[in-house]
């Protein structure tokens, strides 16, 4: 009889912490509250944004692009090949 009735407080008290954590969530003071803190985040980033400092670039031919020289006397191993042969 107990456990019955500890499992029973349990499910009241799991129930009850979901049913108010949801109604608490769609009040229409808390989205009015999350839609207020946006716009501000909104605002301050527009300020922020207008007040950077811009940098001049500098990187132009920065990267030196080097031809690659293939030599043809060089042989071409292959592992698989290599493991195979048994010269």
């Amino acid at each position: 009889m107990i456990k019955e009735l500890k499992y029973l407080l349990f499910v009241l008290v799991i129930s009850l912490f979901f049913f108010i954590t949801i109604k608490y969530y769609f009040l229409d003071s808390n989205k009015k509250n999350s839609y207020r803190s946006l716009k501000k985040i909104n605002n301050k980033i527009i300020v922020f944004s207008r007040n950077l400092i811009l940098l001049k670039n500098n990187t132009n031919d920065i990267v030196e692009y080097v031809e690659q020289v293939t030599n043809k006397n060089k042989k071409n191993y292959n592992f698989l090949k290599l493991i195979t042969d048994n010269d």
